[in-house]
């Protein structure tokens, strides 16, 4: 969590995964009540099992323990390709903009840069592309192919819903509804 527990009660949709605010922490999760009594908020509940917090919640799905990367890495496919994306805010607070150098890449599971034989990876690779100042190279509309956000957008692109059920076991109609839920906060 990176806000404050009191800054729930103005959230309009709350996820909540591997955990059990409602038992491990009631006096926090007050907060996510509020926000669902005053702000009408949706509380999603992303967790292998069904908890006290999964109780109350308006969605709960169930998944696989250990793939909460590869349901987040299809919740960020549907963001990204739906376009459901604070684009402002992106541009402004993020490297999203950042074009990455020209031999950068990713193929078969592994980036650029990977010595087998050391089973590590040289970064030089992942680095920004310089202008003749020497500062990285940013293109504001976010659509140069080697932009940042176009790179996080070919990378998830394989997390389809069918992957993520696959993957995590959760239901796909599951899955959607809480992409959809996300996608109305940007």
């Amino acid at each position: 969590m990176t806000n404050h527990w009191v800054d729930i009660k103005n959230a309009d949709v709350v996820m909540v995964m591997g955990g059990n605010p409602a038992e491990a922490h009631p006096c926090g999760f007050k907060w996510v009540i509020e926000a669902k009594i005053k702000n009408k908020a949706k509380l999603v509940v992303v967790d292998p099992r069904f908890t006290r917090t999964a109780a109350v919640a308006d969605v709960y799905a169930p998944i696989r323990a250990g793939t909460d990367i590869a349901f987040l890495a299809g919740l960020a496919n549907y963001l990204l390709q739906k376009d459901l994306v604070q684009h402002e805010y992106v541009k402004a607070y993020t490297n999203a903009s950042y074009v990455v150098r020209e031999d950068y890449g990713f193929s078969d599971g592994l980036f650029t840069g990977y010595d087998e034989a050391k089973r590590s990876y040289d970064k030089t690779t992942w680095a920004y592309e310089l202008d003749e100042k020497g500062f990285a190279k940013v293109d504001e509309t976010l659509q140069h192919p080697r932009s940042v956000y176009q790179l996080l957008k070919a990378h998830f692109a394989r997390y389809t819903p069918e992957k993520v059920e696959e993957i995590c076991g959760t239901p796909r109609a599951q899955f959607l509804k809480i992409c959809e839920l996300v996608g109305t906060t940007r």
